[in-house]
């Protein structure tokens, strides 16, 4: 069977609300083109070639993150006192907790039509997190699943020294995905200290850079997502730039 394509594009450092207006975009055309689709006598030959997959990574400026679950006293700051560190804030549709994306923090969001892979959210997260196992793992740092709490983790059944790596949070419409994962590569993890991160009482949040004592090659880290991320899900990456030029969505058309 042929490998999906998924597109793949890097928007750099780009404001939280502006790539959340993009991947609504993605995913507004997907789930039309499927609702044409099931309303159409050729439904499962034109499911095939339809609906597009993206990978978008990015990095946000200091912004706090409350999922549609999250509960608003876990951010430790008035809306005053964030005003003042110049952190925005936004109430987002993606489930899970409070979470800080800043720079240096790889931000991934994959919008991928679930149907042409499997309809089960649950081996997404996994798969998702087994795609920064496999990345942290190449500096030689074990990560590993905490029961109940999605994410990847170090030490996670060690109590007092269980630190998360890598929080996530998704959505799904029509079994299209969005939202996706943030890893903490050189994060100024300070931020976390205003919230707390992902809901979670007295647990620690890490970097790749903490666990191994230097600053990494944050476009080296990209590559090492991008090559996992093709393995786990057995995809073929390719650029977006090979999109644009038919007429697709482009952040710079918002």
């Amino acid at each position: 069977m042929d490998k999906q394509r998924v597109f793949f594009e890097d928007l750099g450092v780009i404001n939280y609300k502006s790539a959340w207006d993009y991947q609504e975009v993605l995913v507004k055309k997907n789930v039309d083109i499927k609702s044409v689709l099931r309303k159409s006598s050729s439904i499962a030959a034109g499911m095939q070639n339809s609906t597009s997959n993206y990978f978008l990574f990015c990095e946000h400026p200091p912004v706090y993150t409350l999922g549609r679950s999250g509960h608003i006293e876990n951010v430790l700051l008035s809306e005053d006192e964030m005003e003042e560190k110049e952190i925005e804030f936004f109430r987002t549709n993606r489930g899970g907790d409070i979470t800080f994306h800043g720079l240096q923090q790889i931000v991934g969001y994959p919008i991928l039509d679930l149907e042409k892979f499997y309809t089960d959210i649950g081996k997404y997260l996994r798969n998702l997190e087994e795609v920064i196992i496999l990345t942290i793992a190449e500096y030689g740092i074990k990560g590993e699943r905490s029961k109940g709490e999605t994410g990847v983790w170090i030490d996670p059944g060690i109590l007092g020294i269980e630190r998360k790596i890598c929080a996530m949070g998704i959505r799904c419409s029509r079994w299209i995905t969005m939202h996706g994962f943030a890893l903490n590569v050189n994060t100024d993890l300070s931020y976390f200290s205003n919230i707390i991160p992902c809901g979670i009482l007295n647990k620690q949040v890490t970097s790749i850079e903490k666990e191994v004592g230097k600053k990494v090659d944050f476009e080296e880290a990209k590559e090492k997502i991008k090559k996992n991320f093709a393995r786990v899900f057995n995809v073929e990456i390719t650029s977006i730039h090979d999109r644009k030029h038919q007429g697709q969505a482009s952040v710079d058309h918002l």
